[in-house]
């Protein structure tokens, strides 16, 4: 199935308007995160979602009648007292959804931000989704000054449209590479000249199209075909990582990116000094063999790197530990090592394994405790 973007995209030099549906806030246990979006084409078709299933019906009627109308709607969505389950999330949370009209004339936009995609670059969409931010939302958001639905596109060096102002372009686009930096998608609100607000003003969204974050597997083996297999699934962009060529090889990772044949810790080493490592790489060594993890441990835990994890037995890990220690890393460093990798499912395979290593980093990366749900009180949704 396509992505929203790029079906948006592809309609668009098709020649075709489409209704786009994003969330762009939330609180509470919301089942989407801010940024996702739902596409509605003049023949009906729907791609991505909003919600899971709580609010799409509703969300579809909108996304036609903008289609028609071409005024733009932000929505919030959460529980009714008198109907939960007519139109509203019975999960508990709540969401605010902006429908916009995109016509084939954005397609000079398009083309940039699906330029800079395909080169690997970043770039990040500013749209005005409520011209006075005082108003809670409505169905058809106040628009005093004419700025609702404007866009501003940030790829690279390039920059298209305005939000209608200097001042606030300016401020927008500055906070919208902190946004893009950090690679999440969120809200923006100022006063009508870019000033932070008080009282109303505008509130916009950023859409983050960020790099793919990286996921390195070091050590060639069934395992790490397992755990890149997996790494590819939740969005990493897969490299895999081993000394020995005979056991490196594309065909026996055919879900990694890439593949290199070379010493895992002057491996990490290029990368880092290349700046083509950042906090939101994760690292794991597969290697259990200290030539190879020592020194890749020891320069992977000196770096605010997302996620390292090694694989290896109570005993191997104590020995490492023990090896790491006396390469100077201190305690702080050391306690950001996930060794043994992994949660503990009760699993076998690699297959298996490779479930609790995903699960380790999601964890990690959310500030999930993982416990199961069943004993935790509180949102299941955490917000992000």
């Amino acid at each position: 199935m396509p992505n929203v973007f790029d079906e948006v995209h592809r309609r668009c030099q098709a020649g075709e308007a489409v209704a786009l549906a994003t969330v762009v806030d939330t609180w509470r246990s919301a089942p989407q995160p801010s940024g996702a979006a739902m596409l509605v084409a003049a023949d009906g078709t729907v791609t991505g979602s909003v919600s899971g299933g709580c609010v799409e019906a509703d969300v579809y009627e909108r996304a036609n009648r903008v289609l028609h109308t071409g005024v733009p709607e932000l929505t919030r969505y959460g529980v009714s007292d008198d109907d939960a389950y007519a139109v509203g999330l019975t999960c508990g949370g709540v969401l605010d959804v902006f429908v916009e009209r995109i016509e084939p004339d954005a397609l000079a936009q398009l083309d940039a931000v699906a330029a800079a995609r395909r080169a690997g670059r970043s770039a990040a969409v500013v749209t005005c989704v409520a011209a006075d931010a005082g108003d809670p939302p409505g169905t058809v958001p106040v628009d005093p000054a004419g700025r609702l639905g404007r866009r501003r596109v940030l790829t690279g060096n390039q920059v298209f449209g305005s939000l209608g102002d200097d001042r606030l372009d300016d401020a927008a686009s500055a906070d919208a590479l902190g946004l893009l930096a950090a690679g999440r998608s969120g809200m923006l609100r100022y006063g009508y000249h870019g000033q932070r607000r008080r009282g109303g003003g505008v509130s916009l969204f950023v859409t983050a199209y960020a790099t793919p974050p990286r996921m390195i597997v070091f050590g060639a083996i069934d395992f790490a075909a397992a755990v890149a297999r997996i790494g590819a699934f939740l969005g990493y962009r897969v490299t895999v990582c081993d000394a020995r060529p005979v056991f490196t090889t594309a065909r026996r990772f055919p879900e990694a990116d890439e593949v290199v044949v070379q010493w895992p810790h002057r491996y990490l080493r290029t990368e880092l000094d290349a700046g083509r490592v950042d906090g939101r790489t994760v690292v794991c060594v597969l290697t259990h063999d200290p030539k190879f993890d020592v020194p890749l441990l020891e320069l992977a835990l000196r770096h605010p790197l997302a996620y390292v994890g090694a694989m290896g037995s109570r005993r191997t890990h104590d020995e490492r530990h023990k090896l790491l220690r006396e390469a100077g890393l201190d305690t702080a460093q050391l306690a950001r090592l996930a060794s043994p990798i992994g949660l503990d499912l009760g699993g076998r395979t690699p297959e298996e394994t490779a479930v609790s290593v995903a699960a380790q980093i999601v964890a990690a990366h959310w500030g999930g405790s993982g416990r199961p749900l069943a004993a935790l009180d509180g949102p299941i949704h955490q917000p992000g």
